[in-house]
């Protein structure tokens, strides 16, 4: 393997979270994943837009010099999206990208507990591949 390709999910807008808590928990489970991988291109894989969750993975990811992708729907080119390496575009709705995005990761890392965040974590440990979890409460 020439790649790691650590899938992020996570919550979005409107939901609202912890920042600080979000990236102490981005920034944890990329160095576990660093120390398990030495000496392996990284790939950050999130859903390409530049807000929430997946816009502090990716600027994470470019701190330390790994790649970054996109995929998402039609529906993420309303929204500002962060300047990706890599973007592919499925279907029109939330959740149409779902599977090519489990198809194209080999590491998941959650944070937070949406709806779709959780379905694709069961659907990557039913594949049997390595899942990090992070239960960070919406907040009010």
């Amino acid at each position: 393997m020439n790649e790691l390709r650590i899938g992020v999910v996570g919550y979005c807008p409107p939901s609202r979270f912890d920042k600080a808590e979000a990236i102490r928990m981005i920034r944890e489970a990329y160095n576990k994943i660093d120390i398990q991988n030495p000496n392996i291109l990284k790939v950050v894989v999130s859903g390409l837009t530049n807000i929430g969750v997946p816009a502090l993975a990716y600027k994470e990811a470019v701190q330390r010099g790994w790649r970054t992708a996109g995929i998402a729907c039609e529906k993420a080119n309303e929204y500002e999206c962060f300047p990706v390496d890599e973007k592919i575009i499925i279907g029109n709705e939330w959740g149409d990208e779902s599977q090519t995005f489990l198809k194209s990761i080999d590491v998941l890392l959650r944070i937070g507990m949406g709806r779709q965040s959780i379905k694709e974590t069961v659907g990557m440990k039913a594949k049997g591949k390595p899942v990090f979890e992070y239960d960070l409460p919406a907040l009010k």
